[in-house]
């Protein structure tokens, strides 16, 4: 399970910090606005890697999802919270990543103001057991026919078509 005391920035829409609180308060339905990161992590030939989150977590357990997705913990930045999450989920480091987007996430339990990455590498990927139950590349065949289905985060899936299909 998550650790439900870790500490989070509250953040209000251009992402100046507000204060600071609990995730248990990030996914309590209040609503508060939280950074988080994502990395959208594709091999040379274009196919993009999916996390399979694991069933413990308490937001879409099961589901596919971004390469990478975290929060940012209060006091660390943007760059700073990218680079550790890619380490912990993927166990990658040596990478280039290309800022994408900024937007406003407002899912039926929290509420995210959500730094977007990019980045095209070939090493190895090594998912954490401890914080994914899997991952793979999908080709864009695939994720488009897996997309209003339910094996997707509702977040990946607004994302992706935000970024990459219109």
């Amino acid at each position: 399970m998550d650790n439900q005391q870790e500490r989070f920035p509250k953040v209000d829409e251009e992402g100046r910090v507000l204060g600071c609180i609990l995730r248990s308060e990030a996914h309590d339905g209040t609503k508060v606005l939280h950074p988080v990161v994502h990395l959208h992590l594709f091999n040379k030939m274009g196919e993009l890697y999916l996390q399979k989150r694991p069933d413990w977590k308490d937001i879409q357990p099961g589901k596919w999802d971004t390469a990478t997705g975290g929060h940012i913990d209060y006091g660390e930045s943007v760059n700073e919270a990218l680079l550790r999450e890619v380490r912990e989920e993927l166990g990658v480091t040596e990478f280039e990543p290309r800022f994408l987007a900024r937007y406003i996430f407002d899912g039926k339990r929290e509420r995210e103001l959500v730094y977007v990455f990019t980045t095209v590498y070939d090493g190895e990927v090594c998912p954490n057991p401890e914080e994914l139950a899997g991952g793979r590349f999908f080709t864009r065949e695939e994720i488009m026919g897996m997309m209003g289905k339910g094996c997707l985060t509702p977040n990946f899936e607004e994302e992706y078509r935000k970024l990459f299909i219109d």
